[in-house]
Protein backbone atom coordinates (compact mmCIF):
# COMPACT_ATOMS: atom_id res chain seq x y z
CA UNK A 1 0.00 0.00 0.00
CA UNK A 2 1.29 3.46 -0.89
CA UNK A 3 1.85 5.86 2.02
CA UNK A 4 -0.91 8.33 2.83
CA UNK A 5 -0.56 11.78 1.28
CA UNK A 6 -1.55 13.80 4.35
CA UNK A 7 -2.20 13.30 8.09
CA UNK A 8 -5.98 13.19 7.61
CA UNK A 9 -5.75 10.45 5.03
CA UNK A 10 -3.20 8.62 7.21
CA UNK A 11 -5.75 8.19 10.00
CA UNK A 12 -7.85 5.99 7.71
CA UNK A 13 -4.93 3.62 7.17
CA UNK A 14 -4.75 2.77 10.88
CA UNK A 15 -8.40 1.94 11.57
CA UNK A 16 -10.75 -0.73 10.26
CA UNK A 17 -13.95 0.74 11.75
CA UNK A 18 -15.25 4.06 10.44
CA UNK A 19 -18.51 5.98 10.60
CA UNK A 20 -20.42 6.46 7.35
CA UNK A 21 -22.59 9.55 7.07
CA UNK A 22 -25.40 9.53 4.50
CA UNK A 23 -28.30 11.93 4.07
CA UNK A 24 -31.86 11.05 5.01
CA UNK A 25 -34.71 12.20 2.81
CA UNK A 26 -35.27 15.20 5.13
CA UNK A 27 -31.59 16.20 4.88
CA UNK A 28 -30.54 15.12 8.37
CA UNK A 29 -27.47 12.86 8.66
CA UNK A 30 -27.77 9.11 9.15
CA UNK A 31 -24.67 7.57 10.75
CA UNK A 32 -23.51 3.95 10.71
CA UNK A 33 -20.36 2.37 12.14
CA UNK A 34 -18.94 -0.12 9.65
CA UNK A 35 -15.81 -2.14 8.92
CA UNK A 36 -14.04 -0.65 5.91
CA UNK A 37 -10.89 -0.97 3.85
CA UNK A 38 -9.13 2.14 2.54
CA UNK A 39 -6.78 1.93 -0.46
CA UNK A 40 -4.35 4.87 -0.55
CA UNK A 41 -3.37 4.16 -4.18
CA UNK A 42 -6.90 4.68 -5.50
CA UNK A 43 -8.17 6.88 -2.62
CA UNK A 44 -11.13 4.51 -2.32
CA UNK A 45 -13.00 2.97 0.60
CA UNK A 46 -14.72 -0.40 0.25
CA UNK A 47 -17.57 -1.43 2.55
CA UNK A 48 -20.01 -4.34 2.61
CA UNK A 49 -23.60 -3.10 2.93
CA UNK A 50 -27.02 -4.72 2.89
CA UNK A 51 -29.72 -3.97 0.34
CA UNK A 52 -32.75 -2.28 1.87
CA UNK A 53 -30.97 -0.74 4.87
CA UNK A 54 -31.18 2.99 5.55
CA UNK A 55 -27.67 3.84 4.35
CA UNK A 56 -28.17 1.91 1.11
CA UNK A 57 -31.54 3.55 0.41
CA UNK A 58 -30.07 6.96 1.22
CA UNK A 59 -27.13 6.42 -1.16
CA UNK A 60 -29.37 5.30 -4.01
CA UNK A 61 -31.29 8.55 -3.64
CA UNK A 62 -28.25 10.80 -2.97
CA UNK A 63 -24.73 9.39 -3.48
CA UNK A 64 -22.97 12.08 -1.42
CA UNK A 65 -21.22 10.45 1.53
CA UNK A 66 -18.75 11.27 4.29
CA UNK A 67 -16.53 8.88 6.21
CA UNK A 68 -15.33 9.73 9.74
CA UNK A 69 -12.50 8.26 11.83
CA UNK A 70 -10.78 9.42 14.99
CA UNK A 71 -7.58 8.60 16.81
CA UNK A 72 -7.42 6.31 19.84
CA UNK A 73 -7.15 9.31 22.17
CA UNK A 74 -9.99 11.15 20.40
CA UNK A 75 -8.00 14.35 19.81
CA UNK A 76 -7.37 13.82 16.11
CA UNK A 77 -10.05 13.11 13.55
CA UNK A 78 -10.44 12.93 9.80
CA UNK A 79 -13.34 13.18 7.40
CA UNK A 80 -13.28 11.94 3.82
CA UNK A 81 -15.92 13.22 1.41
CA UNK A 82 -16.90 11.65 -1.85
CA UNK A 83 -19.57 9.90 -3.85
CA UNK A 84 -20.88 6.38 -3.40
CA UNK A 85 -20.81 3.70 -6.06
CA UNK A 86 -22.94 0.61 -5.35
CA UNK A 87 -22.37 -2.77 -6.95
CA UNK A 88 -25.28 -5.00 -7.96
CA UNK A 89 -26.80 -7.03 -5.11
CA UNK A 90 -25.20 -10.47 -4.65
CA UNK A 91 -27.35 -12.96 -6.55
CA UNK A 92 -25.18 -16.10 -6.86
CA UNK A 93 -22.40 -17.46 -4.61
CA UNK A 94 -19.72 -16.89 -7.29
CA UNK A 95 -20.96 -13.73 -9.03
CA UNK A 96 -18.79 -10.61 -9.38
CA UNK A 97 -20.32 -8.95 -6.32
CA UNK A 98 -19.60 -11.93 -4.06
CA UNK A 99 -16.04 -12.15 -5.43
CA UNK A 100 -15.52 -8.49 -4.49
CA UNK A 101 -17.00 -9.11 -1.02
CA UNK A 102 -14.62 -12.06 -0.53
CA UNK A 103 -11.69 -9.79 -1.39
CA UNK A 104 -12.95 -7.10 1.00
CA UNK A 105 -13.33 -9.65 3.81
CA UNK A 106 -9.74 -10.79 3.26
CA UNK A 107 -8.50 -7.18 3.38
CA UNK A 108 -10.34 -6.42 6.63
CA UNK A 109 -10.49 -9.74 8.50
CA UNK A 110 -8.15 -12.22 6.79
CA UNK A 111 -9.26 -15.71 5.84
CA UNK A 112 -12.79 -16.91 6.59
CA UNK A 113 -13.14 -20.38 8.17
CA UNK A 114 -15.81 -21.44 5.63
CA UNK A 115 -15.89 -19.59 2.31
CA UNK A 116 -18.92 -21.56 1.04
CA UNK A 117 -20.89 -20.45 4.09
CA UNK A 118 -19.69 -16.85 3.62
CA UNK A 119 -20.69 -16.83 -0.07
CA UNK A 120 -24.14 -18.22 0.70
CA UNK A 121 -24.64 -15.61 3.45
CA UNK A 122 -23.76 -12.77 1.05
CA UNK A 123 -26.58 -13.90 -1.27
CA UNK A 124 -29.07 -14.60 1.55
CA UNK A 125 -28.32 -11.23 3.22
CA UNK A 126 -28.59 -9.39 -0.12
CA UNK A 127 -25.14 -7.85 0.32
CA UNK A 128 -23.46 -5.46 -2.07
CA UNK A 129 -20.19 -3.55 -2.23
CA UNK A 130 -20.10 0.17 -1.53
CA UNK A 131 -17.11 2.03 -2.95
CA UNK A 132 -16.36 5.61 -2.01
CA UNK A 133 -13.91 7.54 -4.17
CA UNK A 134 -12.53 10.31 -1.97
CA UNK A 135 -12.58 13.85 -3.32
CA UNK A 136 -11.48 15.69 -0.19
CA UNK A 137 -10.06 15.11 3.30
CA UNK A 138 -10.24 17.44 6.29
CA UNK A 139 -9.96 17.20 10.06
CA UNK A 140 -7.68 17.93 12.99
CA UNK A 141 -4.31 16.26 13.47
CA UNK A 142 -2.59 16.62 16.83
Amino acid sequence: MAPAADPFEALFTTTKVVTLVTLKRDGRPQLSNVAAHYDTRTRTFSVSVTDGRAKTRNLRRDPRISVFADSDDGWSYAVAEGYAELSPVAALPHDDTVEQLVELYRQVQGEHPDWDEFRAAMVTDRRLLLRIRVERFYGTAR
